[in-house]
């Protein structure tokens, strides 16, 4: 298994802000839910990398 393993699996995703000042990525998938809490500069290198990896798609798409 890697990221470039496909699969077949609905997810749902929610970003925000927690009442105690983190930032929660919440993600449910066949009723298992996963949140992840994160400092706001945690999220920020996060938010890093995911713009990062849109570059290297585009790229990849030519």
């Amino acid at each position: 298994m890697g990221i470039n393993t496909e699969r077949d699996i609905e997810a749902n995703l929610q970003i925000g802000p927690t009442d105690h000042g983190m930032v929660r990525l919440f993600i449910e998938a066949n009723g298992v839910e996963i949140p992840m809490d994160f400092e706001p500069e945690e999220a920020e290198e996060i938010a890093e990398e995911i713009l990062a990896a849109v570059a290297a798609a585009r790229d990849l798409k030519g």
